[in-house]
């Protein structure tokens, strides 16, 4: 590498550096000893977790709503205690549990998993998940006690359903979409009650955090030993406003990390991303499990938005996650901003529509989904559409399986890519690899030495995480191609890139050893290795 940065030291002309400065101003660097670095190989574990997601949700499977699955409802409640309850009544245990377990095991056929893979190019799930989905011992002293034992076997079918996404290439998310109290007053965490008393003020909410926390404890611990966990979201919808919301995250992550300081924990941006993104900038997350923050994008539900005509929601959206630029591109100065779209759709209210021609309306869609497609891949690092499966498929603006034919939901144009596209590309890259590192390093020389002349920088590390950065890329775009993925994902081609870069860069950042006032020298020349490759290959 020193033979490298000398040339490229040498060929410094009048050039500008072309990336960003850091976040804070260089310092002098200290006197410190790096750790040895400990960076391996990217992995295809690595690959599941940290490439962008592009995918949907499964929806009313192990938590039902009645919207979705209206046949398994047979009395008043639209949630899955009011389901349970009521078919316990009518049928009786045997019958209630064979209905459940088929509807757990009927969820992704043979062909909806073809489907993902060839047709939406879906590379990964987000699989929602209740509490009482562990079994009866979690459902002690909650209301599914009575209902206990119709979920003897819900969690080997979790295990069943991962397994086979899995073996086609796609990831799962596991969301905990229900847990104890309810984090939400809607039927989808679990209950009819319109409360969410997890964050209660009094006793009852401590109660429910420590019941809701075991259950995070015991998911996290099964999802370690299981293959193509994307993550574990340890919330899904936290109440806006939620009391305790990130003392609860901070106690949760702090027990995690005893169990897989590797896993990613999702966490609910609890409707306020701004306050979430605040809080994952605190520097002492920095030591623990990568965070993502999961926000929610409905244009459906706000009297705003249904004041609105449908050209004027689609042309907002271009602008919408603008507060991601302040937070992003500096791990080692304010820890790891990374977000995803955990859920959103293509539905707009009646009366948004009805502010527009009805002739226009299926071009419309299309424009909607389009554009939010695009703008969530520029700012996530990745997407979960509401959703996959219900019973009157295919789902119209909330059907994934709809939006996909229609193409209205279009996944990234580098998962479409032929074989032999995938390798031209990542040769012509590699060609040039060595002139377009030479000049990145003669820029960044050249640009300190002119902004801070005397003070003493490690311009080597620099070089080192350019390197890095460059070869990280480089093995997830081959991911697909070197059958990482699957046989079944590696015949549909297409390439991958790191979707969830923040936290990426933060794990590498680890890994390197690298410490003192010029570690930020490391994390550039990472971030600029990165774009480079991506910029080579066209991404």
């Amino acid at each position: 590498m020193k033979s490298i940065i000398d040339h490229a030291k040498r060929r410094i002309s009048n050039v500008t550096d072309s990336n960003p400065a850091p976040s804070q101003s260089p310092q002098a660097t200290t006197t410190s000893t790096p750790h040895a670095s400990s960076i391996r190989p990217v992995t295809r574990q690595d690959i599941f977790r940290y490439r962008y997601h592009h995918g949907t949700n499964l929806g009313s499977i192990f938590v039902l709503e009645r919207w979705l699955f209206p046949s398994l409802f047979s009395a008043p409640g639209d949630s899955e205690l009011a389901a349970v309850t009521s078919s316990l009544s009518e049928i009786g245990l045997d019958k209630t549990k064979e209905r459940w377990e088929n509807h757990w095991n009927s969820a992704l056929s043979d062909d909806d998993i073809r489907f993902l893979v060839h047709e939406a190019r879906c590379t990964s799930i987000r699989l929602p998940i209740g509490y009482f989905t562990l079994g009866p011992a979690f459902c002690q002293e909650t209301p599914f006690e009575a209902a206990a034992d119709v979920y003897v076997s819900a969690w080997a079918a979790v295990c069943k359903l991962v397994r086979r996404v899995n073996d086609a290439g796609i990831g799962v998310l596991l969301d905990l979409h229900a847990l104890p109290g309810g984090a939400n007053k809607d039927m989808h965490s679990g209950t009819d009650s319109g409360k969410a008393e997890l964050w209660d003020h009094w006793n009852t909410g401590k109660k429910n955090r420590e019941m809701a926390k075991k259950v995070v404890l015991q998911v996290v611990s099964q999802a370690g030993n299981m293959e193509g966990i994307v993550g574990v979201q340890i919330v899904n919808e936290a109440a806006a406003g939620a009391h305790k919301l990130h003392e609860w995250y901070d106690d949760v992550l702090r027990e995690i990390l005893d169990i897989d300081p590797t896993m990613p924990i999702y966490v609910s941006d609890a409707w306020d991303l701004e306050s979430s993104l605040r809080w994952v900038e605190n520097k002492k997350h920095r030591g623990g499990n990568p965070v993502v923050v999961d926000t929610h994008k409905y244009y459906t539900f706000s009297e705003a938005d249904r004041a609105k005509a449908p050209q004027h929601i689609i042309s907002q959206v271009p602008h919408e996650l603008g507060e991601m630029d302040k937070y992003v591109g500096s791990v080692h100065d304010r820890g790891a901003a990374q977000i995803i779209i955990g859920e959103y759709s293509c539905v707009l209210d009646g009366r948004t529509w009805s502010r527009s021609d009805p002739s226009q309306k299926d071009e419309l869609v299309r424009q909607f989904g389009n554009v939010q497609s695009e703008r969530w891949r520029e700012k996530s690092g990745g997407t979960y559409f509401w959703t996959a499966k219900m019973e009157w498929m295919d789902g119209g603006e909330w059907g994934f399986f709809e939006q996909v034919k229609k193409r209205t939901i279009v996944a990234p144009p580098w998962l479409f890519l032929n074989p032999s596209d995938v390798q031209h590309r990542a040769d012509e890259a590699t060609r040039s690899k060595e002139f377009t590192f030479s000049r990145a390093l003669g820029s960044h020389v050249e640009y300190w030495s002119q902004t801070a002349p005397g003070k003493k920088f490690e311009h080597h590390w620099y070089g080192d995480g350019w390197d890095v950065g460059w070869e990280d890329a480089k093995c997830f775009w081959f991911a697909r191609a070197d059958g990482h993925m699957g046989e079944v994902a590696s015949s549909s081609g297409g390439a991958e890139k790191i979707g969830c870069l923040e936290i990426w860069v933060q794990k590498r950042l680890r890994e390197s050893g690298k410490e003192g006032g010029s570690v930020w020298e490391w994390e550039h020349g990472f971030r600029a290795g990165v774009k480079a490759f991506e910029g080579m290959v066209g991404v």
